[in-house]
């Protein structure tokens, strides 16, 4: 299969011109000016901006969590994935008690393999290191393509390790070459507060930030920096949401140690204030690290301006209020409120608000959404960028395209939206994933189990 993209302004992290793309067999082959090749799909890009496809590094689809699982599946949740401009997405095995590595890959690729509609790959949760742990870790960098590894600093009892564990999984990378990828909280504070809120009787949806503390972010945000310097290793902080962590990746940068973040869209524009919204509401805004003040939105938009945040991902993990009831597990208990909110569609369409605002450039854009989390998790450059020899991974993205966000129109598979009412201007018009076309001005082109997975490269982040 053929694909000839014309007239399109081509932008990536670095260059931004007026081209042709050819596409042959899936990759980039030929850029030029007037090209007039034969192809099977001649696409007009006039007027579009032709970028490098949507890479979400953070998501959790048919996660198990909290008695139920997330809503999106590995279906439901790349289709949505890919009308909002993302080809390519890093989900989350989880590994079980008692067990290596290697059965939650399987089970994980099982759950993706005939489903995923775009390509796909794997960071590991370790929940234990054991020694078979350690040797899979060797083995998954060397030989499966998976050389990320996530621990978590909170969630004692279900997904919490503490800091020996942790030490000796930095360490492990230090001979592999993989990367470690922290939830940064600490969890045995969190803990207390979570119990002491509930003895008082406190069960609202707000309690679940107002005992997830800022300080408790910061705090295992530096523990987690100071254990990866002493090991010699880079770490990558997920989902960081606040100023108080944000202080602590810039004061390690500056001291040029290879300390890396991430934050999401809805630590961007969404704060406390929605915890507030009347009756049981605020918990469609319940994830982990919580919504913050608002003021902290302007120093994540600074730090992704100075480049002390690398990437904007999702942490997709949605559950419905209602139908089913999934949220509503926590109706009489803020704790058991199921953890998460979605997000994978709307990515790219949120953070071009930050163009249209003068925060970021459309290089910066480009660079935060999908160049960035192509060079830090090994996909560069077969992802991430527009080049000869890379992926045809592309999307057509109108400025001028005008539209509201709300739960009814999108195709995440959830009953609501934490931006529903939102006017947007900019969104994605085509949508290519190795030269097909899967998504044309909102129809659905693509399928089922298209999506590959791919192998990913161990070594240093290629991330200044």
């Amino acid at each position: 299969m053929t694909t000839l993209v014309k007239n399109g302004t081509i932008v990536t992290a670095s260059d931004r011109y007026v081209g042709d793309i050819y596409i042959d067999k899936g990759v980039i082959t030929l850029i030029g000016q007037g090209l007039n090749l034969p192809a099977d799909t001649v696409i007009d890009a006039s007027g579009k901006l032709v970028m490098p496809g949507g890479i979400d590094v953070h998501t959790h689809l048919d996660m198990p969590f909290g008695g139920t699982n997330s809503a999106d599946d590995f279906e439901t949740g790349t289709i949505a994935a890919a009308h909002g401009g993302t080809t390519t997405l890093i989900d989350f095995a989880i590994q079980n008690f008692g067990e290596g590595l290697y059965p939650a890959f399987e089970q994980w690729m099982g759950r993706a393999q005939g489903r995923a509609a775009i390509d796909y790959g794997f960071h590991m949760i370790v929940r234990e290191l054991s020694d078979q742990a350690s040797h899979d870790m060797d083995r998954m960098t060397r030989h499966e393509g998976i050389s990320s590894f996530k621990l978590f600093m909170a969630y004692p009892g279900v997904f919490q390790v503490d800091d020996a564990t942790i030490f000796r999984a930095l360490l492990r990378t230090r001979d592999n070459g993989g990367l470690i990828c922290m939830h940064a909280e600490n969890g045995g504070v969190i803990d207390t507060l979570v119990k002491e809120a509930l003895r008082q009787g406190h069960t609202a949806p707000k309690y679940h930030a107002l005992t997830r503390p800022t300080r408790a972010e910061g705090e295992a945000t530096g523990r987690a920096i100071a254990l990866a310097e002493m090991a010699g290793v880079p770490i990558y902080i997920v989902h960081l949401s606040c100023s108080d962590a944000l202080e602590k990746v810039k004061q390690a940068r500056d001291m040029g140690l290879p300390a890396y973040a991430e934050t999401c869209p809805q630590y961007l524009f969404l704060s406390y204030e929605d915890y507030e919204r009347p009756g049981f509401e605020g918990a469609g805004y319940v994830m982990s690290p919580p919504l913050r003040e608002k003021w902290n939105q302007e120093a994540l938009w600074k730090g992704l301006q100075k480049n002390d945040l690398q990437v904007v991902s999702t942490d997709h993990c949605p559950f419905c209020m209602n139908t089913p009831p999934q949220k509503q597990l926590g109706k009489d208990d803020f704790s058991k409120i199921p953890n998460g909110a979605p997000g994978i569609e709307t990515r790219l369409m949120l953070v071009w608000e930050g163009v249209r605002a003068g925060k970021i450039d459309v290089h910066r854009f480009v660079e935060i959404v999908s160049t960035s989390p192509a060079k830090m998790f090994g996909l560069w450059p077969k992802k991430g960028t527009i080049a000869v020899g890379s992926d045809g991974d592309m999307v057509l993205f109108d400025p001028d395209r005008e539209l509201v966000l709300a739960a009814k129109s999108l195709h995440m598979r959830v009953d609501y939206n934490p931006y529903e009412g939102r006017a947007m201007r900019g969104a994605p018009a085509v949508v290519l994933s190795r030269g097909e076309v899967i998504v044309d001005h909102g129809e659905w082109k693509g399928r089922p189990g298209r999506g590959e997975f791919v192998k990913r490269q161990a070594g240093r982040p290629l991330v200044p």
